[in-house]
């Protein structure tokens, strides 16, 4: 089977979904090899992101012409890829970032599936600009209407592709993410390591994800000063936004600067150590796709705070704990319940670490690949 994927994501983005789009592809290359990859993207970008990924003879980028490429990277990727895929016979395209090529839209030579990350720019529309939110809907409800199938990354982004773009319930699948295998094989040297490196403190709650509005950070900054145990600080590792100052006066204010450690530009290599040497790991978005960084604290063993609201209890499973994403002090009650409290940390810790045997990735690339299936027996 000849599979291309919009790779932009993959060459350019070091985090979320650029993470994903990279752990697809090399999932699908390790438990699938026979097939051949075909990556699409208007740059190389930063080949440090994937190099790895091309290491496998079945992997190979494309790129435009310098001309096509001066002409406009939208232009390229619309209208040119699909002209492109024919000569290169494929069979199936997959769009990994919520839309697809408009030159696809009906053509019926390559299967189209679509994978649609979450609809947060409708459900939370205060955290986008207007021109954004409008630019979303447009192109992903057209990819999702228009392709043969469509991928969501849990069952509540699937209720609102459903319910919001009007997709039929049958041509919308629920394929749960996955993350590196590297958080299920952390040693003690690497943990030690990152704390050096890092210059991390001796015990501390964990955060992984952009520092921004909607991932919430500053309600850990709020729980922090509540806490009992007053010798636990906040290590949060993500993407600087506007938003960071926000938390920096929040923590100011709450007398928690000196307990509170902003990391940035942490390589993928070295967040393994990070998670392990954290007694909880608190992520308490208002509003997810799925949330990785869970899967990655769970395959680490380390036990997870989450939110309600969104879809973390799928991610998270039934032993993890679940905050009000507006409510401080319960997260406080909830943090100092697991650092206190032995037996319910060994719990959560032994249910997490079972709980995330669903989102192997054997099991991933046997999901995918039934629904490239599927697509491709459409065309015969």
């Amino acid at each position: 089977m000849n599979i291309a994927f919009d790779a932009k994501r993959i060459t350019h983005n070091a985090t979320g979904l650029g993470n994903y789009s990279r752990f697809v592809l090399g999932t699908l290359t390790e438990f699938l090899p026979e097939n051949r990859y075909l990556l699409y993207s208007p740059s190389v970008g930063n080949p440090e992101l994937y190099r790895q990924l091309l290491t496998h003879r079945s992997v190979r980028l494309f790129t435009p012409h310098r001309a096509l490429a001066l002409m406009g990277g939208s232009l390229w990727r619309n209208f040119s890829v699909p002209r492109h895929l024919r000569t290169q016979h494929v069979d199936l395209f997959h769009g990994l970032s919520n839309e697809l090529p408009v030159g696809l839209y009906n053509a019926r030579r390559v299967g189209t599936v679509v994978t649609i990350h979450d609809l947060a720019f409708i459900r939370y529309p205060q955290f986008y600009k207007a021109i954004d939110r409008l630019l979303y809907r447009k192109k992903y409800g057209a990819s999702a209407r228009h392709a043969d199938r469509v991928i969501t990354v849990s069952e509540a982004t699937r209720r609102d592709v459903i319910d919001i773009f009007g997709v039929e319930e049958e041509r919308v699948t629920t394929v749960y993410q996955g993350c590196s295998e590297a958080f299920s094989r952390i040693t003690p040297e690497e943990t030690q390591a990152s704390r050096g490196l890092f210059a991390l403190p001796r015990r501390y709650i964990l955060f992984v994800g952009s520092i921004e509005e909607r991932k919430n950070l500053g309600l850990i900054v709020e729980a922090l000063s509540l806490l009992q145990d007053k010798e636990l600080h906040l290590v949060a590792v993500g993407r600087k936004t506007p938003y960071t100052q926000l938390v920096l006066e929040r923590a100011r204010r709450l007398g928690v600067l000196s307990r509170l450690h902003l990391l940035h530009g942490v390589s993928g290599g070295n967040l393994p150590g990070i998670y392990a040497g954290a007694e909880v790991f608190v992520y308490p978005s208002r509003f997810e796709g799925f949330g990785i960084p869970i899967i990655e604290a769970l395959s680490a063993g380390v036990p997870v705070i989450g939110a309600t609201g969104s879809c973390l209890e799928e991610a998270g499973g039934p032993s993890s704990l679940y905050t009000d994403p507006t409510d401080a002090s319960m997260l406080a009650t909830l943090i100092d319940r697991v650092v206190i409290d032995i037996s319910l940390r060994k719990k959560m810790i032994e249910d997490g670490l079972h709980y995330v045997q669903r989102f192997t990735p054997k099991r991933i690339a046997k999901d995918l690949s039934a629904i490239y299936e599927e697509v491709l027996l459409t065309y015969e």
